[in-house]
């Protein structure tokens, strides 16, 4: 899959999402993707909160992980 193609799927699961996390009172924005991994940026409620991690490796990548072919993991920024 192409880099530019790989990309429009990953913000398209990144928006499905995004709803979940804004109704908790935080954010997530793409920020790139590098060699398979996707770097993204949470903020506010999401800055200091105990279950950040939880919420990028359950939720966030495990459903980049299964929807777009190619990604192999979720950095947080």
């Amino acid at each position: 899959m192409e880099q530019k193609e790989m990309e429009e799927q990953v913000k398209k699961v990144i928006e499905k999402i995004r709803p979940y996390i804004n109704r908790d009172g935080g954010d997530i924005r793409f920020v790139k993707l590098v060699d398979g991994i996707v770097y993204v940026e949470l903020t506010g409620a999401c800055v200091g909160c105990a279950l950040v991690d939880t919420t990028l490796t359950q939720g966030v990548e495990a459903l980049l992980l299964e929807e777009v072919p190619g990604v192999i993991g979720v950095e947080h920024i």
